[in-house]
């Protein structure tokens, strides 16, 4: 079987930059000599993916993969090897011989699967229809009267499906296109005697691409052409899903808007494929729209590898409202991303407001009027009580003030009590009272929740410390070291230091993935940067403990010297226990053996300087 040359491959390695071809799937920052980045390959909330640019390989520390820039596109878009040579050639634009793509196709690696072949032929199809034929010229005029132009629709390849449902077999069979997969792609329905129909038909037809660009799937909606001949048909007709196409997984124009998106640090969620089109054309390229009002946990992690902020846009009615309301609460708990939102006048979606106040306005509208989760909550919650009843009212703004314990900053909790005060005319020392109750009674709640799974349901108030040995004194102490002076974490690398409790190595990863990402060590901002809870209380007792000022050679002589007896005291005791199971079996060879190795290791103990 013909195969990519291996200095074909070696070139193609040698041009490309793991960074710049990694950079376009995962939002990596620079940290040290390294880049850091949220893993593609599992969810976390803290960066453990490393991409190293002198030696051009990548490594995750959470789940283990690691690998060249091969390897990655391998992992990442689930293709075979020499696919995966031809696809980082294509991101870094690396020329090749078009022989070689050939090769590629015969070894039955094709750079696209046979359903993305027909659905690319299928967008070719409709967007014909729509510009070049008197069938899709009412779709087309109506796509102009909605202020669509024709740049834009070149753009998205928009089309139209004609009213008749027998073209497009019949186009796929002249291209020769492969039969057994037409009723895979989701492109057409089976009939009874077996024979196929197309799925679309009058309707203005939106290609849907994964986020590198290649079509999986579409959105038509239906365009009514004859008023007499009305049929009641949805709006909307999304594709089935497929071996492709998973709506949970997909975000419209992910694909176009990734570049702005990271150039801005800022994605957009908007509400329909109109609303992204439009502000595209008023120059907003870095906004996407789910397949469906409700988030999922797959586009939250594509939306976090991509960001750090998130801004709701969706429709100013009662169900884009209620939409960004929901996304806000799932979001808040369940993400890393700062959020915000808007709230369009006269309860218009992004496209009707584009339409009429323009696009200068639109953009305005984003750059000056986003609400923090905060405002939005409470504006929307308005909405829900009749304020101008005293016991709604009440229960209104005892409904917000929960809400405030979702806010972290100290500053912005005063402010906005400062401004419920004023708004409703309350005493602000009574809203302050009232919120630190319900501060208390969420952190009661935590506490139960915690504690849940506790024996017999009993929780001790105080629980016993015990007394720490030499080994973890030692650890902790270097542990500190790490967060006061920088040698102690070099010297403990060049050494190639491990800590042999398992907490302690854990920590000592994180705390070093974080000093490679920090300029300087803060203690509340690393334990905001840790997720476990024991961790984090590890740290603040480490941190809380009354070490001397300054270290010194001879202490981390010294410390490197408990870990280093401890290491040999473990793994003489292993010998012991391995030499007592020789002596039960009577096995006298290995326990001679086992013997010289005990001897060996203690004379190696005693002999630790």
């Amino acid at each position: 079987m013909a195969k990519i040359p291996s200095n074909v491959i070696d070139s193609i390695r040698e041009q490309s930059n793991i960074v710049d071809v990694i950079g376009q799937y995962v939002q990596l920052k620079k940290s040290g000599k390294n880049y850091l980045g949220l893993c593609p390959f599992h969810n976390e909330k803290t960066p453990s993916f490393s991409v190293a640019e002198d030696k051009q390989i990548f490594h995750c520390f959470g789940c283990g993969k690691g690998g060249n820039v091969f390897r990655f596109i391998e992992e990442i878009e689930h293709i075979p090897f020499s696919e995966a040579v031809l696809k980082v050639a294509d991101l870094e634009q690396i020329p090749i011989d078009n022989a070689l793509r050939q090769i590629n196709h015969e070894t039955g690696e094709s750079s696209s699967s046979p359903a993305i072949q027909l659905h690319e032929k299928a967008v070719q199809f409709y967007h014909h229809i729509l510009v070049n034929t008197e069938v899709g010229q009412g779709a087309l005029d109506y796509l102009h009267q909605r202020g669509v132009t024709e740049d834009t629709i070149e753009e998205f390849q928009i089309g139209f499906a004609p009213p008749q449902r027998t073209f497009l077999e019949r186009i796929f069979r002249n291209e020769s296109l492969p039969a057994e997969s037409f009723l895979e792609s989701g492109l057409f329905i089976e009939k009874d005697d077996h024979s196929l129909i197309d799925r679309f038909y009058q309707r203005i037809m939106f290609p849907i691409r994964n986020s590198q660009g290649k079509t999986i799937a579409f959105s038509g909606r239906w365009f009514e052409m004859d008023s007499e001949d009305q049929e009641d048909q949805p709006k909307y007709l999304n594709s089935p899903e497929t071996n492709l196409f998973n709506k949970r997984e997909v975000l419209f124009n992910l694909d176009k808007a990734k570049s702005t998106i990271r150039k801005e640090g800022t994605i957009i969620l908007f509400e329909g494929f109109m609303d992204v089109i439009a502000a595209w054309q008023v120059g907003v390229q870095n906004g996407v729209a789910s397949m469906g009002t409700s988030l999922t946990e797959q586009q939250i992690q594509q939306i976090e590898r991509l960001s750090q902020k998130l801004l709701f846009c969706y429709d100013g009615d009662n169900a884009g409202q209620n939409a960004t309301f929901r996304g806000i609460e799932l979001l808040r708990e369940h993400s890393r991303l700062k959020l915000s939102a808007m709230r369009l006048p006269e309860k218009l979606d992004p496209d009707e407001y584009i339409r009429k106040y323009g696009g200068d306005a639109f953009v305005q509208v984003l750059n000056h009027q986003q609400l923090t989760p905060f405002l939005f909550t409470m504006d929307y919650l308005a909405t829900q009580f009749h304020l101008e009843n005293e016991q709604e009212k009440l229960a209104y703004l005892e409904q917000i003030l929960k809400e405030l314990n979702y806010v972290d900053s100290v500053l912005e909790q005063d402010s906005y009590l400062t401004k419920i005060a004023m708004q409703f005319d309350v005493q602000r020392e009574a809203l302050v009272q009232q919120f630190q109750v319900f501060k208390r009674e969420q952190r009661r709640k935590l506490v139960q929740a915690k504690n849940k799974n506790s024996p017999n349901g009993i929780v001790p108030l105080m629980p016993l410390k015990q007394k720490k040995t030499q080994l973890q004194k030692a650890e902790e102490i270097l542990l500190y070291r790490m967060t006061t002076d920088t040698s102690y974490r070099v010297k403990f690398k060049q050494q190639e230091g491990v800590f042999p409790e398992e907490q302690y190595q854990e920590l000592f990863v994180l705390l070093d993935t974080y000093l490679d990402v920090e300029e300087s060590f803060d203690y509340a901002k690393f334990l905001d940067f840790l997720q476990e809870e024991a961790l984090k209380e590890l740290m603040i007792a480490i941190g809380s403990a009354n070490h001397s000022a300054e270290g010194s050679d001879q202490e981390f002589h010294d410390l490197m010297k408990q870990l280093k007896i401890y290491t040999y005291q473990q793994k003489i005791h292993q010998k012991q226990h391995e030499l007592q199971q020789a002596s039960q079996v009577g096995d006298g060879e290995l326990q001679v053996t086992l013997a010289m190795e005990i001897v060996n290791l203690t004379r190696r103990l005693k002999n630790i300087d």
